[in-house]
């Protein structure tokens, strides 16, 4: 099949000029109402620093941040995936309470707004678990040990571990609502006859899910899970409030500390997209490769 040639339409002109307009109007408006001196060159230091001493580059601040961003993203998105099957599971199941206890689950966390979630999920339950299992004493021992370069790989500075599992564990619980429902609507998705075949052949319920229902139901809903974890990504930046130094965190001391306010701000909604589109480039791939059937 011959590729598609994009022709730029006139419309696609005047929209770029007007966009490149209105970014020049803010740029001088910063520069001269505001009288604000720009500081770019000051802003690579700040993701990758050079140590004379040892003779490498270190990961300063953003860079950090980013880092924690991604292993977040990554931590909490397997476990909302695990939450929100089970969640997505019992919307479906027979038993009715079963039913009511997932969908008041759901629906609170949806329609609660996520700031208040998170401080919530932080005070009341996070932060319990963390102090139940004695996670801060375990951490700290680990960090005063000499070779700790694979947990440090997996989970950054080791003194952070407790603030990084709240980060993964409230992240976690909020999206899983989302992904329930997503997961709901995958199961419902598949044939009722099928199901009922599957009964009429002795198969039980956990066998119907099991070798019928999941596997069509989970590649159905790929997109719509796909679009989660980027929203994920981009949600992440809400645990910042409760101290995960995770990359909008590490733009705000960044910001406290030497003032550049814009330069900063703008770097990070940059890596943001970055890393974003890159994974919507690469969820987008992903899907046209798979098999249809």
């Amino acid at each position: 099949m011959r590729q598609k040639r994009f022709k730029l339409h006139w419309l696609d002109y005047v929209i770029a000029a007007v966009v490149i307009a209105f970014a020049a109007v803010i740029w001088f408006r910063i520069s001269g109402a505001l009288n604000y001196k720009w500081q770019w060159d000051r802003i690579p230091n700040y993701i990758l620093r050079w140590d004379a001493d040892d003779g490498r580059w270190y990961a300063n601040l953003l860079l950090q941040g980013l880092i924690n961003t991604i292993r977040i993203a990554l931590y909490s998105s397997v476990l909302a995936l695990v939450l929100g099957t089970v969640l997505g599971i019992a919307r479906t199941a027979n038993n009715l309470a079963i039913r009511m206890l997932a969908r008041t689950y759901l629906e609170v966390l949806r329609n609660i707004p996520p700031v208040v979630v998170v401080f919530i999920f932080f005070f009341f339950l996070s932060e319990q678990l963390i102090s139940a299992l004695n996670m801060e004493s375990w951490a700290r021992g680990i960090a005063r040990q000499d070779d700790i370069a694979v947990w440090e790989f997996f989970f950054g500075d080791m003194r952070r571990f407790p603030s990084l599992i709240s980060g993964v564990i409230v992240l976690a619980l909020f999206e899983s609502a989302f992904v329930g429902e997503i997961v709901r609507a995958g199961i419902q998705s598949v044939g009722r006859g099928q199901r009922e075949a599957a009964r009429s052949i002795g198969m039980t319920w956990v066998d119907e899910m099991r070798f019928i229902v999941l596997p069509q139901a989970l590649r159905r809903v790929l997109p719509p899970m796909s679009n989660q974890f980027i929203s994920l990504v981009k949600d992440s930046s809400i645990i910042s409030l409760i101290s995960v130094q995770e990359l909008t965190y590490k733009t705000v001391e960044l910001v406290a500390s030497t003032r550049m306010i814009f330069e900063a701000w703008i770097t990070t909604a940059c890596l943001y997209f970055i890393l974003c589109f890159g994974l919507s480039l690469l969820f987008r791939r992903l899907e046209t490769s798979a098999p249809k059937h």
